[in-house]
């Protein structure tokens, strides 16, 4: 199953359709909002540092929901991965809003913000995805965590605005 359908069985919960509406849609970048460029004075931890990444989305009755996650940085895109059934294959659909926060592991006083859309949730190189960021967090070159007839999703995030503190 390809995880771009939008009739998926994790999909936007309706509650959350009806907030969206009632704000005027869910906006996705380049109609309402553009994709923005990281500052490069932050590109080291995306690119460089062993950073982990405090993930915020919408639950299905508007609560707030935040998970640590593994993440990558891939042309202007912050990269997660998550497994079917997770409470973030339901929340990080096509098009909904997330912040993510990435403190740095040497300096706890700096960090960056980044708000976005989830451009893409898909299947197609998910398990390939979770394979590299265990070689980024764990020096593993398979994600050992797996489970039997686990699917994974790769989730891209266009970032909307960044900013940080140094």
């Amino acid at each position: 199953m390809n995880a771009d359908r939008s009739d998926l069985d994790y999909c936007i919960s309706p509650y959350v359709m009806k907030v969206a509406a009632a704000r005027g849609g869910v906006r996705t970048p380049g109609r309402n909002q553009t994709m923005t460029t990281i500052p490069d004075k932050y590109l080291d931890l995306l690119q460089q540092k062993k950073a982990f990444a405090s993930l915020a989305t919408v639950m299905s009755d508007g609560s707030p929901q935040v998970t640590p996650v593994w993440f990558d940085y891939a042309d202007g895109v912050v990269r997660v991965n998550t497994a079917r059934g997770r409470v973030k294959a339901r929340t990080l659909q096509k098009g909904v809003p997330v912040a993510l926060s990435i403190l740095d592991p040497d300096n706890p006083y700096r960090y960056l913000q980044i708000r976005g859309r989830v451009r893409r949730a898909t299947e197609e190189g998910a398990a390939e995805h979770i394979d590299s960021l265990a070689k980024k967090y764990l020096g593993k070159d398979k994600y050992p965590f797996a489970r039997p007839g686990e699917v994974r999703i790769m989730c891209e995030i266009e970032p909307t605005s960044a900013s940080g503190m140094d």
